[in-house]
């Protein structure tokens, strides 16, 4: 299942640049800023988006990301059920 999601985002990272690869050459500036410029501006920007996202998801930052987490996690939840036999005792001394 995972490798059938890598696929998938290789193949649209490379559509991506593709298509960017296409685009980039016919937006023209010759005639300052208009309409169309700006366009093709906003459209490259968000194609830089879309192939950061998949080169994120592909490099793998997600699962090390998601890995401290639950280190973290698992440590507050080794330091919590140490602490609570403390308070346990805590508030019995207190009763």
């Amino acid at each position: 299942m995972k490798k059938a999601k890598k696929i998938k985002h290789s193949l649209y990272l490379i559509v991506a640049l593709a298509m960017l690869v296409y685009a980039l050459p016919l937006i023209s500036f010759s005639g300052g800023w208009s309409w169309t410029s700006a366009f093709g501006v906003a459209w490259a920007l968000f194609a830089f988006l879309v192939i950061g996202a998949h080169l994120h998801y592909l490099l793998g930052v997600d699962e090390e990301k998601q890995k401290t987490l639950d280190r973290i996690k698992a440590e507050k939840l080794r330091q919590w059920q140490l602490k609570w036999p403390e308070e346990k005792q805590h508030s019995q001394e207190h009763m």
